[in-house]
């Protein structure tokens, strides 16, 4: 299957194309397009990057090409990174209103390119925030069969790494999901969660003891709480701190603070991101059909929620070809369907504030 970065001159771009390529997903014989835009130094930057990429893995790296018009993108797989990043000193909340109205543009673009060129049959994965705005995009577009938004994957990565962490084994002996919004709207289904050889009791017990005596209601209030300590941290200039402050957190409230505070300090999270992308790729790529978590485009399927919500999903290399409706604690369901009505209530109000999609400056 031949790959299409979208936003590739971009850090978060460039991180994923190096990641793919070292780690030989493509075959040499497919294409790996790297897309940009004719404006500015986008397309220089491209070309750059794919000598760079050459001289670097010249024994396995793929057929590289460059693309500066969303008219000239030919692949199977569509990764969309292009568009806008948070300013690491914006806050959160008020950074995705920002991010919607900057990056609706680049989506629709996209979007309205691939249903007027493709073949039919193209997937997209969403990398670019506000995810769900994207996955709305192109799922009106092509279809939500075809779309699949990262947000969900990467946060349900990172629960079962810091439940690993946690407890002192692989993260691939930890199941568990995190789902809802990928922001700090998420709700960490600890029902979910099994381990490797764990029986029920010791489960239980092992559960307790990493939620910190936290319920389900209070955890939003938690993670609130712990970005306003560590954002002071952070301004007063006490980095390590602030990473020593989260190490302390319950693995839940960790998947959500700890990009944060890695964005803020100054790193930003894109290898992490690149990471979990390259993975997800490599998943559908591999021609099995997998139970993944990831923003998708409901209409009912799960506990009879709409819109564009990360829930879990079995995907390939066709796209989505089941939602999975995983039993929920009572709780967990009502979070959930409070994060989904505000979300798909946003996400309209975005698309319809939105600017025409005209010219956009993409990465």
């Amino acid at each position: 299957m031949d790959v299409a970065i979208l936003g590739a001159s971009g850090d978060c771009g460039r991180a994923i194309a190096g990641q793919l390529v070292s780690a030989r997903v493509l075959a040499t014989t497919e294409r790996l397009q790297l897309v940009g835009r004719g404006e500015g130094k986008s397309g220089s930057v491209l070309h750059g990057l794919m000598s760079d990429l050459t001289d670097a893995y010249a024994e396995h790296v793929p057929y590289l090409d460059v693309a500066l018009s969303p008219e000239d993108i030919v692949a199977d797989l569509w990764v969309v990174s292009a568009g806008s990043t948070v300013p690491p000193n914006v806050r959160r909340g008020a950074s995705r209103a920002s991010l919607a109205a900057a990056n609706a543009p680049v989506f629709r673009t996209y979007a309205e390119a691939l249903a007027r060129n493709g073949q039919g049959t193209e997937i997209v994965i969403v990398v670019s925030n506000p995810v769900e705005l994207g996955v709305a995009y192109f799922a009106e577009a092509i279809g939500r069969e075809r779309v699949i938004g990262i947000g969900a994957y990467s946060d349900t990565l990172r629960f079962r790494r810091e439940i690993a962490a946690t407890i002192g084994v692989r993260r691939q002996r930890v199941g568990g999901f995190m789902l809802g919004e990928h922001s700090d709207a998420q709700v960490p289904v600890w029902s979910s969660v099994q381990v490797h050889g764990m029986g029920t009791e010791e489960l239980e017990q092992t559960v307790r003891r990493l939620r910190q005596g936290a319920g389900p209601e209070e955890f939003r209030a938690i993670v609130a709480r712990e970005r306003n300590a560590i954002a002071e941290l952070l301004a007063a200039g006490k980095v390590e701190e602030a990473f020593l402050r989260v190490d302390t957190l319950a693995p839940d409230v960790r998947v959500i603070v700890k990009p944060y505070v890695t964005h803020l300090s100054g790193s930003k999270t894109v290898l992490a991101t690149a990471n979990v992308t390259v993975d997800l790729v490599s998943t559908l790529l591999d021609g099995r059909e997998v139970l993944v978590a990831g923003q998708a485009m409901l209409e009912g399927e799960f506990y009879g929620l709409k819109g564009p919500l990360g829930v879990p999903v079995v995907a390939g290399t066709n796209g989505i070809s089941r939602v999975v409706e995983i039993p929920l604690s009572d709780q967990e369901l009502d979070q959930l369907s409070h994060i989904s009505r505000n979300v798909q209530r946003q996400v309209q109000s975005w698309m319809a504030e939105a600017e025409p999609a005209t010219t956009v400056a993409v990465p």
